[in-house]
């Protein structure tokens, strides 16, 4: 699926004097409502109540599971946040607009919660602790990955090269500081982001699992009369060939998208054309 489509899901929640407000903006909103709690917080010297906050792999093993969705409340603030808000803002709202609001909220969440994750499941081997946003160059990366030749600076650059230099550099300086953290959050969040697109574009296949695979109902149809089954070999020759060659390819692509990912997978142009498809069938019949 590609480019902006119709429905209510590819459009913004909002407009205020006249501007569009999408989802990504609400994200932006509430972390900047965190930064502001943190800083008012830290400047009447209650700093303490924070300690309840951050992610720390030891204290979740102890059974503070809050902590895997508190890390990202505690944003002091900084130049580096300002940036990851305007990131979030942007690029953010581009990938609302392709793959609708339910995926970008999803791909939000799941940016969020997969750094806690991965350190709760090595937190005995690897003791990790974690603070504040952390999936803003991730939402680049998956921006560089729909329109990698799209030029996003002064310098003209392409989209693929700022990803991948900013990932390179950052990538540097975990490795040079010993931030083991910081080096598997990076690339967990911009690993995630880029097999997410790639996923929605349909050039990454995930395993099927087939006892969780729901089977289709299968309808038992009554036997045709005699003299219709006699009808309808005739008339099957004629159906044949006035189904349009590129048509029939255009519905067996679309077949077998529902037979890999699911008739969810459908675009809304898809499913229509399935369904035009379908209504010419039964008027040929």
């Amino acid at each position: 699926m590609n480019g902006y489509e119709s429905s209510d899901d590819h459009q913004p929640v909002t407009w205020v004097r006249g501007y569009p407000v999408f989802a990504a903006h609400f994200v932006v909103l509430g972390f900047v409502a965190s930064m502001l709690v943190t800083t008012l917080v830290m400047a009447f010297g209650a700093g303490a109540v924070l300690g309840w906050l951050p992610f720390s792999s030891a204290a979740v093993l102890r059974g503070e599971i809050w902590r895997v969705v508190t890390y990202g409340l505690v944003n002091p603030p900084s130049i580096s946040f300002a940036i990851d808000m305007l990131m979030i803002g942007m690029f953010g709202r581009e990938i609302e607009r392709v793959y609708g609001r339910r995926s970008f909220l999803s791909l939000c969440g799941c940016l969020y919660l997969v750094s806690p994750l991965i350190f709760t499941v090595v937190g005995r081997w690897l003791p990790a602790s974690m603070a504040g946003e952390s999936g803003a160059l991730a939402l680049f990366v998956a921006f560089a990955t729909i329109y990698p030749d799209v030029s996003v600076s002064l310098l003209n650059v392409m989209a693929k090269w700022v990803a991948a230099v900013l990932v390179g550099i950052y990538t540097l300086m975990a490795l040079s500081s010993h931030d083991w953290t910081g080096l598997v959050t990076l690339w967990a969040t911009c690993g995630f982001a880029f097999a997410f697109v790639r996923w929605k574009q349909g050039r990454l296949v995930l395993p099927r699992i087939e006892f969780l695979e729901k089977k289709p109902k299968l309808r038992v149809l009554p036997d045709l009369p005699a003299k219709a089954k006699v009808e309808t070999k005739r008339a099957e020759p004629v159906r044949a060939s006035a189904l349009n060659s590129t048509t029939t390819s255009e519905v067996d692509a679309l077949l077998d998208k529902i037979a890999k990912s699911g008739i969810g997978s459908l675009s809304a142009k898809e499913r229509a054309r399935l369904e035009t498809a379908r209504a010419e069938l039964l008027k040929r019949r």
